[in-house]
């Protein structure tokens, strides 16, 4: 399982990757967009690419994926 989660970390783009450190610091989707300075639906879009790449379905779900990346 680690294995592929690291591969997985791999194959995030700068930006998915960007977007996942962000929800890890537990910021909104309104936060994220006026942060980077894009639009909320641009944001959502971006997480629902997240959670198809790390096989969940909700963010807590996505948080969990990614501290066991940090493991």
């Amino acid at each position: 399982m680690q294995l592929c989660l690291r591969v997985l970390l791999m194959e995030l783009t700068k930006r998915e990757q960007e977007i996942l450190d962000l929800i890890m610091e537990e910021l909104s989707s309104k936060q994220i967009a006026e942060k980077l300075d894009i639009s909320i639906s641009t944001v959502e879009t971006y997480r629902r690419s997240l959670f198809r790449k790390f096989g969940v379905r909700t963010v807590i779900g996505l948080v969990k994926a990614a501290m066991r990346l940090n493991n």
